[in-house]
């Protein structure tokens, strides 16, 4: 069985350095917010390029507090793809504002710039976009429209650890990056955790505040905060992971290059590459028009896959009042046939060979 993702053996190769990390973590006695999540932030902000970083819970967390730092009015609308995860859109609503759904590229499955500017109007007080499956977004068009109109970009860089586009890192072409280190990320802690990068040290400092009931100093609160503390167990391992980010992102470059070039099946539609730009490839997809067929037939040949995600934000039951009853065909048809294949840390050459020569023989009925 070849499997779409292995933690246990992705995470296999650290188990020393872990067992060791644990050990000065428990003789230590400090578990929050203590040396290895400082640590943790200065070094992930050298690795991104950006002045500041903020750890945090989670990556939702880092969206939230992105919009809460920026202190927008309630009700404000903040532009968003349409064919995001729903974490996007969440942080969003729990912020007591409105998403503006905006279509991506066919092409690209990211926002689509020549689409942003006609959805701006004087309640328009924040872009976010999204680096889906770890292909960075068109940051130059984007930043263009946003300083034209004065509108601050939040990245969300989930999918995108060490992506970067015209030699900037995802993350940095914003106000924030917001992260987040789930286990199956890139860069994956082993339980939840996240963090919010910025080169502004106000903003910076008050996330800080935020992040830990809204206060600098103990027991004084300067703003009406929550509690999203980065663990420093999940620091140190990120740290022991953090060292090995651009190893595991050139392997599963490696291999999405292959997926590239050995796939001739007429029926799958391949991801495009872009110029001027590495991509994480947290996510590899392929789009078939017979999508659910060929998923049941590689998993007959012992292959795994994924569909990130079936259902796109405007058809989840949860959010319709929120976005109201509209269409975004594109994202509909994206959600309809997208799969993701094996492209983890721990698939081999040989493994994606064999889903290549199988994807290759399928005939759609």
């Amino acid at each position: 069985m070849i499997e779409y993702e292995n933690l246990r053996l992705v995470n296999q190769a650290y188990e020393q350095d872990f067992q060791h990390a644990l050990s000065g973590f428990l003789a230590n006695g400090w578990y929050i917010l203590g040396e290895q999540v400082k640590l943790f932030e200065d070094e992930f902000a050298e690795y991104c390029g950006s002045k500041y970083c903020v750890g945090l819970a989670s990556g939702l967390d880092a969206l939230f507090l992105s919009l809460l730092a920026l202190d927008l009015p309630k009700g404000a609308e903040v532009i968003v793809p349409s064919n995001t995860y729903i974490a996007t859109i969440t942080s969003i609503i729990n912020c007591g504002l409105k998403p503006i759904l905006v279509e991506p590229r066919i092409e690209t499955y990211n926002i689509n710039p020549e689409l942003i500017e006609a959805n701006i109007n004087s309640n328009t007080k924040a872009i976010m976009v999204v680096h889906l499956y770890g292909k960075p977004c068109e940051m130059e068009a984007i930043m263009s429209i946003a300083n034209k109109y004065n509108i601050p970009v939040i990245e969300d860089c989930a999918q995108s650890h060490g992506a970067i586009l015209n030699n900037k890192m995802t993350g940095t072409w914003g106000v924030f990056g917001a992260f987040s280190f789930y286990p199956t990320k890139n860069l994956g802690a082993l339980g939840d955790a996240g963090a919010i990068i910025t080169d502004n040290e106000e903003l910076a400092l008050k996330i800080k505040a935020l992040r830990n009931y809204g206060s600098h100093k103990k027991y004084c609160n300067d703003y009406i905060g929550i509690n999203s503390r980065l663990d420093e167990l999940q620091a140190t391992f990120l740290r022991i992971k953090l060292k090995d980010l651009d190893r595991l992102n050139l392997h599963k470059n490696k291999l999405g290059d292959l997926y590239l070039d050995r796939i001739e099946n007429p029926n799958i539609i391949l991801p495009v590459k872009q110029k001027n730009s590495k991509e994480a490839y947290h996510i590899f997809n392929i789009r078939c028009n017979n999508r659910d067929e060929l998923k049941k037939y590689l998993l007959m040949k012992g292959i795994k896959t994924e569909i990130h995600y079936p259902l796109p934000p405007n058809k989840q039951k949860g959010y319709l009042k929120h976005i109201g009853n509209k269409s975004f065909p594109i994202s509909e048809l994206i959600h309809k046939t997208t799969l993701s294949l094996p492209i983890s840390f721990s698939s081999t050459v040989e493994e994606i060979e064999t889903v290549c020569s199988n994807i290759n023989r399928f005939v759609a009925l």
